[in-house]
This record gives structure tokens, C-alpha cells and sequence, in this order.
């Protein structure tokens, strides 16, 4: 109790309490503007950490990243533009709600869940930290394998009524993933001999061009021109949340225990954490015929599961030193930095440190309702401007975005070759998010699947011979092949009740 009281005069100071207000106004603005990433707004925080105390440079780096994470909804529910890709995984369904009418529930869904799912994640921080840091030390490249393959599970169910056009996209995904020379080989592929393809392809341009630049293309070439302006005043964006609490509680807690547990695992993080929470929201949905439609419900796991899955990282970063996700990575290296060297001694050794981070959590979460209000307050008069006038603006904040990246040209190609070939993806009918999954996850499969092979010297039954490989691995081949299986059990139903009719 004497280091939890201590942990709490540490954070309750004005300077403290400054910092961190501070730091959630700067993550704010950064996550709402699309292509400055959380991962980004972490990195430009870390000079100015070098002036500052222990407890104020982490307070400012866990503050500021939770904000962007939230606040990369904004432009996904107002423009269809994700400010970080944890947002991408629902910013149709958050589009399509703004256009029906619904701005105010994307909006206040998102920062509501976003919040319940982040003081979940601390809870758990806060209490079982060990017993989970010592589960995601027991995933080996065989168990990271099976998970990725269960993500990819996920974009079938994320891609509508046509599977096969989902595996498609999804393909395509991949294949974009394999350009470059980040391969186990380290060979150049697909690159033409042209030196800035050896890079590969950037994640952020790629995805402001097939969510934002498409969404330009339709507009240009639409005879009847949508208004995106709205003639009725912007309504309080909490109205109807303790319904929607009451209606989905079990998204609520699935989404964030989710979250929890994918960011837990090093290299998930918050991307993968929300792709997988949409899929499963719309895999067990009453009503998966809504979704794509404009339907909030994968809004309240995904958004649950995002900033969960922000503590979770956290776990393996503190107990080991091992970073959850590229965020805890740069946070580690300022712990190291501020003399809280990672690991189990930190717990034993200054306690009351690891106490005031727990506070500072939970404190960026809470703070997050009125400063996120706040945001989406300003950020609404977005809708008031007409939509001849926003979409110049929108295409320069695109490129902006785009090339800021690299700080080169080639990041601004990539956007508008990909809003090209999402413009018709999407008029075929082949939808967008498979691709942008596979871009994601493709590197991960690559390289976990030949270092399993390795280890296994070939032979394939290593993969399942490991417990948690071999339950992952039988849970991703039973999603596979269910379909297959209930069709031939029927079929064999049949053929019985037919032979004893």
C-alpha cells in the first residue's frame, strides 16, 4: 500500500497532470489526421522525453498513444479516411453510418468502447501482468503461424456475401506483401529493377489511397453528386451509448479480452487485435446481414478491442522487456533511457514506478471522454463544408499524408495507383479490407512459416505437435473445413432418411 500511495503522488502533480494533458491534445491531433500513425506520434514525443522525469516521459507516451489510437476515427467516420490502421478495419461500417444519417453513433461508439475497452485492458494490466506476460512468452514462430492463418480466416468473413471475391482481395493483399526484399531470402521480388521497390510497399499510403482516393474517384465520376454536407444540427454523440452497452455486452467484453490477449503477444499489436475482433463480431452476429450496411455492433468490439489491446502490449514490455507491438518497442527504449529497466526486478526494485504507470493508464483513459468530445466537436464542422469544396481538401491532405512517410514521391504513386485499382475493386464488387489484411499480415506469415520450417527440418506435424501450436492450428483447419463438414453431414441425414423412407 506504502508504494501505491507514493505511485499516486507521483502522477497527481500539476506538472505531471500537465504533461499528460498535454500529450493527449498532441495524440489527438496526430491520430486524426490520416498517415501520422500512433506509432508515429510515440517517435516525435521521445526527444522531448530526453528533458523530462521518469514518470512524465511515460506518462506522455502511454497518454498520447491511446488518443491516437481513438482518434483515428474520426476521419474514418467522417471521410472515410482511417487516421491510424487500427481504424481501418471498421471505417466502412463508420462511413456508411455518417452517410445514413448516424454521425453521432459512429462517432460516440467509437470513443465510448474505445474507453471501456482501454480500462479493461489496465485492469488486466494492472492484476494479471505476470500470468499473461508468462502465456505470450510461450509463442514460438509455430504458434505465430496458426494466428496469422486464423487472421486471414478473418477476411473471409469480413468480405460480404461472395467469399471467393473476398479470397481475391485477400490474395491480392499477399501478393503486394511479397514485394520488396523484407524475405527470408533477402532476394528483390517483383521490384523491375527499380530501387525504390526494394522497400516494398509502404502500409500507409496504401491504405489513404484505397479508402480515401477511391472514395475521391467516386465522387468525381458520380453524375448525381452525394451531399456530404448535413442540414440538421450534430447531436450529442453519448446519446443512446447505455443502450448500446446493454444491447452488446458480450461484444463489449469479447472485443476487449481479445484485444488484451492479441496485444500481449509481441508483433500483434492494435491492427491485428481489431481486424480479428470485427471478423469474430460479425462471424457470431444475430444480424451479420447488416454488416457493411452501416450496422454498429463491429464498432463496439473493434473499437473495445483497439485500445485494450494498447495495455496488453504493455505486459510483455514490462515483465520481459519484450515489446508487444512497435509502440512499446520506442517505450522501452525510453524506459532504459529513464533508469525503469524492464523486467521482473522493476516490480521487486521500484514498485511504486510500475504502480504510476497503471494510474496513468487508467487516468489517458478516463481523460479520453471529455478531450475526445471535445475532438469530435470540432472535428463534425468537417460536415458542414459541401463536398465540392472537401474533396480538393481531403486529396491534398491524402498526398500530405502520403508522402510524409518516406519524405519522397514514390509514397504519393503508390497512394494513387492504389485508389485507382480500389475505385474499381470496389465497383466489381471485390471488397477493399482482405487486401489491406493481407498487406498487413503477409510479412508475418512469410517469415514465421519458413523459421517453422527450419526448426521442423520439414516435417509438417511439428506445427501441431506443440499445445497452444496444435489448439490454434485445429481451431483455424475447424473454421476451414465447417462449411465442408455440416454440408456432408447433412447430405449423409439425407441419403439416411430417404433409405428409411
Amino acid at each position: 500500500m506504502d508504494a501505491v500511495v507514493t505511485a499516486f503522488g507521483l502522477v497527481f502533480q500539476p506538472y505531471v497532470l500537465l504533461v499528460i494533458v498535454l500529450a493527449a491534445c498532441y495524440g489527438l491531433f496526430v491520430g486524426a489526421i490520416p498517415g501520422l500513425t500512433a506509432t508515429m506520434a510515440t517517435a516525435l514525443l521521445v526527444p522531448v522525453t530526453f528533458f523530462m522525469d521518469p514518470i512524465p516521459a511515460v506518462a506522455a507516451i502511454v497518454t498520447a498513444t491511446a488518443m491516437a489510437i481513438f482518434s483515428g476515427d474520426i476521419p474514418s467516420a467522417l471521410l472515410r479516411m482511417p487516421g491510424t490502421p487500427a481504424s481501418a478495419a471498421y471505417a466502412d461500417e463508420a462511413y456508411l453510418m455518417t452517410r445514413s444519417g448516424r454521425p453521432e453513433m459512429a462517432l460516440g461508439a467509437g470513443l465510448v468502447f474505445s474507453v471501456l475497452g482501454g480500462i479493461f485492458g489496465v485492469i488486466v494490466l494492472s492484476f494479471g501482468a505476470p500470468a499473461l506476460a508468462e502465456i505470450a512468452l510461450q509463442f514460438s514462430s509455430f504458434e505465430y503461424f496458426w494466428l496469422v492463418m486464423l487472421g486471414f480466416t478473418c477476411a473471409i468473413f469480413i468480405a460480404g456475401s461472395d467469399p471467393l471475391k473476398g479470397t481475391v482481395s485477400l490474395l491480392l493483399g499477399l501478393l503486394i506483401s511479397c514485394i520488396g526484399l523484407d524475405n527470408p531470402a533477402g532476394a528483390p521480388r517483383y521490384t523491375f529493377g527499380n530501387a525504390e521497390l526494394m522497400g516494398g510497399i509502404s502500409l500507409i499510403p496504401l491504405m489513404i489511397g484505397m479508402f480515401a482516393i477511391s472514395e475521391v474517384l467516386r465522387f468525381a465520376v458520380t453524375v448525381a453528386k452525394p451531399k456530404m454536407a448535413i442540414e440538421r444540427p450534430f447531436g450529442s454523440v453519448f446519446a443512446g451509448m447505455w443502450a448500446l452497452v446493454r444491447k452488446y455486452p458480450t461484444q463489449l467484453f469479447r472485443g476487449s479480452a481479445l484485444g488484451t490477449v492479441v496485444g500481449a503477444l509481441p508483433g500483434a499489436g492494435a491492427d491485428i487485435a481489431s481486424w480479428m475482433s470485427y471478423a469474430i463480431s460479425k462471424r457470431f452476429s444475430k444480424e451479420p446481414e447488416k454488416f457493411g450496411t452501416g450496422h454498429v455492433e463491429g464498432i463496439v468490439e473493434s473499437g473495445a478491442a483497439n485500445n485494450s489491446s494498447l495495455a496488453g502490449a504493455w505486459i510483455p514490455a514490462l515483465v520481459f522487456g519484450i515489446p508487444g507491438d512497435s509502440i512499446t518497442a520506442i517505450a522501452i527504449g525510453v524506459l532504459y533511457l529513464k533508469g525503469m529497466n524492464p523486467g521482473p526486478m522493476l516490480f521487486v526494485n521500484n514498485p511504486q514506478n510500475i504502480y504510476a504507470v497503471f494510474i496513468v493508464f487508467l487516468l489517458a483513459q478516463l481523460l479520453m471522454l471529455p478531450l475526445g468530445w471535445m475532438a469530435i466537436k470540432a472535428a463534425k464542422q468537417v460536415l458542414r463544408i459541401p463536398a465540392g469544396k472537401l474533396m480538393p481538401l481531403i486529396l491534398l491532405f491524402c498526398i500530405v499524408g502520403s508522402f510524409a512517410i518516406n519524405n519522397t514521391a514514390f509514397g504519393i504513386i503508390v497512394m494513387l495507383v492504389a485508389g485507382v485499382a480500389a475505385f474499381f475493386m470496389e465497383r466489381w464488387g471485390f471488397p477493399v479490407a482482405p487486401t489491406i489484411l493481407g498487406v498487413v499480415l503477409g510479412t508475418m506469415l512469410e517469415q514465421h512459416f519458413f523459421s517453422s520450417l527450419v526448426k521442423a527440418d520439414g516435417n509438417l506435424l511439428v506445427f501441431f505437435e506443440r499445445p497452444i501450436a496444435g489448439a490454434l492450428g485445429a481451431v483455424t483447419l475447424l473454421i476451414w473445413f465447417w462449411p465442408l463438414i455440416v454440408r456432408g453431414w447433412r447430405t449423409t441425414r439425407r441419403t439416411a432418411s430417404a433409405s428409411g423412407a
